[in-house]
């Protein structure tokens, strides 16, 4: 399969929207043909504002255009949280694979649904959490399911951001957008890095949420958060707020019984703080400081997704790692039962 793959783009109104949409644009693989916006203001409002990746592509007036296409072989679901859950659901019934932005919808069911309808078909799903390709967490991870840190027990991740009070127009992107989702910032954000606690330690069997309206004018968002998972042998914490001082020290740390790695920040990255029990490998004892490369957002995972549908490689995650996924995002923000 040498041609480029046709693609196309269903809502405008995710916070990645546009850069996963430049990033589709700047793959030599892939032909965007079109992006569909059910809303007609913010069509326009993206049309007429002449910014970077929305004056390169064709709007289409019916998603029919794309998903009736069978030379079209996959869309990426780009709507806002509140809506990018039926987007998908139409894109998979029409058998396309999907690039799905986080997170999976507050309907827990239905993308289980959706989940085992592409399965059934063979369809690709893939999440857009944007830390699979990540130099440090991919170093990290790989350190901890190898067992070259030992038991792990205890994972902590902090990631935290500023939010601005408003939705800036025609999105929902800020703290009265994360307002009308139960779990506030921690259900926005809390995706990207349980999907790297989870891919070390699996499923919790227990999840405690912490989800406090701290310092926000917009009444009622979760803006201060706090997930605690907890494992036989283990215990991972998350913590996310909508209003940390920029730029943020978002921190990513692993703790086993022959070592431990620190990352701080992790964007954008720049070393992890290895500790070794003893010598190992390339590896000394004590502290090893290491230097990572800064990648940018999505263009390795999405780059992995256009290798997986010619039948390059294998998907990063499992269908059922992306269940596991959003399952403990709901649970943590009280979603589902614990």
């Amino acid at each position: 399969m040498s041609e480029k793959l046709r693609m196309a783009q269903y809502g405008t109104k995710h916070g990645h929207a546009q850069g996963v949409l430049q990033v589709m644009l700047n793959h030599p693989g892939v032909e965007v043909v079109g992006v569909y916006e059910p809303d007609s203001a913010r069509q326009k409002q993206v049309e007429g504002s002449g910014d970077g990746a929305w004056g390169k592509v064709r709007f289409v007036d019916n998603p029919s255009e794309f998903l009736d296409d069978p030379t079209v072989v996959a869309v990426s679901s780009e709507g806002s949280n509140r809506e990018s859950l039926v987007f998908t659901e139409q894109i998979v019934a029409a058998e396309k694979h999907v690039f799905y932005d986080k997170p999976a919808g507050d309907d827990y069911e239905r993308f289980e649904h959706v989940v085992e309808q592409a399965r059934r078909q063979n369809t690709l799903l893939q999440m857009g959490y944007m830390f699979r390709k990540h130099d440090g967490f991919e170093r990290i991870t790989a350190w901890a399911r190898s067992g070259f840190l030992g038991h792990i027990f205890q994972v902590r991740a902090h990631m935290s951001t500023w939010i601005p009070e408003q939705n800036p127009e025609g999105i929902f992107t800020g703290r009265e957008g994360l307002a009308h989702h139960e779990g506030g910032v921690m259900y926005d954000l809390g995706g990207h890095v349980l999907d790297q606690v989870v891919w070390i330690l699996g499923r919790p069997s227990r999840v405690t949420g912490f989800l406090q309206h701290a310092t926000s004018e917009t009444p009622g968002v979760m803006d201060n958060t706090l997930g605690v998972f907890e494992y036989d042998n283990a215990i991972a914490t998350v913590d996310i707020t909508a209003m940390e001082p920029r730029p943020m020290a978002r921190r990513f740390e692993v703790y086993g019984t022959k070592g431990s790695a620190i990352m701080e920040p992790f964007e954008p990255a720049d070393t992890v703080r290895l500790v070794l029990e003893n010598d190992q490998g390339e590896y000394k004892k004590g502290v090893n400081t290491i230097k990572i490369e800064d990648r940018p957002r999505y263009v390795g995972t999405f780059a992995e997704f256009v290798r997986n549908i010619r039948g390059e490689s294998e998907p990063l995650r499992s269908l059922d790692h992306e269940l596991l996924v959003q399952e403990t995002l709901m649970r943590v923000t009280g979603g589902l039962d614990t």
